[in-house]
């Protein structure tokens, strides 16, 4: 079984999780029961990802063969932007968890500090990045406005804990400043070529575990045809990674995991294929020495993937800037 890590909640986290970004809906139940039965015990989802229902199908089906109990697993989901505003936060949440068909989510985040207008899921589900067509509608709901509709959801027994994803700083500092409940997790693009280790100064000062996604850089990146994704050489495939990976006799992509364990940190890859789903798993059962982390770790270059702005024409949504 995997390590844990010990929440500010109270809660365990297992620190090697699965993540559910771009499963595809036709194979997800399939993928997340095979997951259950290698060993996976979280799962991280997201009302953006579109495949709650179908993963929950997954879930359902290794509880109801006894391969795993409700309690043992950590389900991790996300409030899309659109539904921000105070209102909006537990409606949505009672949704995912009927998709889910589950009662409760173990762990429950803010996918963006950014807050759209609401999209009715009647109307279109997941709602997206747009209103309609190409037009970006902002709302006018605050951080703290969705943050004490968060809390509240811990007090109706719909989430156990509840964290935050892609904010920096400077918000966080100020998400502290109001927040009765804080946030047990930070979730973060993070890899060698975006280390970001000022922030993960911020969130160990103030007992925020954090997880990080996109662990192998750019290969998540490559089918957007994101230009510096494409130029950029796959860490996987890096001659440094790979003579690592050669001492320790393990894969260049387990060292890419243990570098970001090894420093504290929970991870989510995925794979669909079952000895990969092992070799992640299994990816904690070995040491990089110092010298190795930090050569691991030079390879920053503050690139980032995963915003608006690489995705579509915006110029409204500079989130990182």
């Amino acid at each position: 079984m995997a390590p844990v890590i010990k929440l500010s909640s109270g809660y365990d986290m297992p620190q090697v999780g699965f993540g559910l970004w771009k499963v595809d809906t036709a194979v997800a139940s399939d993928v997340v029961y095979n997951a259950i039965k290698a060993g996976y015990r979280l799962f991280d989802g997201a009302c953006d990802y579109g495949n709650e229902k179908e993963c929950g199908e997954g879930v359902a089906r290794a509880i109801a063969e006894g391969i795993v109990k409700r309690e043992e697993l950590f389900i991790v989901s996300k409030l899309w932007n659109t539904f921000h505003d105070g209102e909006r936060v537990e409606p949505i949440v009672k949704k995912q968890l009927a998709d889910w068909g589950l009662e409760y989510f173990d762990l429950y985040l803010i996918h963006f500090p950014v807050a759209l207008e609401y999209v009715d899921p009647s109307v279109r589900y997941p709602p997206g990045w747009h209103y309609e067509g190409d037009e970006i509608r902002p709302s006018k709901a605050t951080i703290q406005e969705t943050w004490t509709a968060m809390e509240g959801l811990v007090g109706a027994g719909l989430a156990r804990s509840i964290g935050i994803s892609n904010f920096q700083s400077q918000l966080i500092y100020d998400l502290l400043r109001y927040a009765k409940i804080r946030p047990a997790t930070l979730q973060i693009e993070h890899h060698p070529y975006l280390v970001q280790q000022e922030l993960l100064n911020l969130a160990k000062r103030e007992g925020i575990a954090v997880t990080a996604y996109s662990s192998f850089g750019p290969a998540s990146f490559l089918e957007f045809n994101m230009q510096h994704a494409v130029k950029l050489t796959p860490l996987i495939e890096d001659e440094t990674i790979k003579k690592i990976a050669a001492k320790y006799g393990k894969q260049p992509s387990q060292v890419l995991l243990r570098w970001a364990t090894q420093r504290g940190l929970a991870i989510i890859p995925k794979t669909t294929r079952p000895a990969i789903m092992a070799e992640n798993l299994s990816s904690t059962d070995f040491d990089l020495s110092a010298e190795d982390l930090a050569v691991i770790t030079s390879f920053d270059r503050g690139i980032r993937f995963n915003q608006p702005s690489n995705y579509f024409p915006t110029e409204l949504l500079w989130i990182f800037g």
